[in-house]
């Protein structure tokens, strides 16, 4: 759900509350929300979503997440398959092969 702010909004907002991370404003996260018009817990969510979305947090972007869901249908696959060779192998031991059964 984007809310009711406008993507351009929260970019600006964005921008201009990261050039006061980067020490280019004296204003506070505080002032820059109450600027805007929006509350603190607000931009802070808005700097937490764009840090994720720009991998400025491993684990959080996207791209990551959607690795990690291939990887978890990749291992889900490859236990059903190894679940297949455990069973063939119980079936082609020697406990269950019987001498002259073998096509030779």
């Amino acid at each position: 759900m984007a809310g009711p702010y406008p993507g351009e909004f929260r970019e600006d907002v964005i921008a201009v509350a990261r050039r006061r991370e980067s020490g280019e404003s004296g204003d506070t996260i505080k002032q820059i929300a109450t600027d805007f018009g929006i509350s603190e817990a607000t931009l802070q969510n808005w700097l937490r979503q764009a840090d994720g979305a720009e991998g400025n947090r491993p684990g959080h972007a996207a791209a990551h997440a959607a690795e990690a869901r291939e990887l978890k249908k990749r291992i889900r696959l490859l236990a059903q398959d190894n679940e297949v060779l455990r069973r063939a192998a119980a079936y082609l031991s020697p406990a269950n092969l019987r001498l002259g059964s073998c096509p030779q």
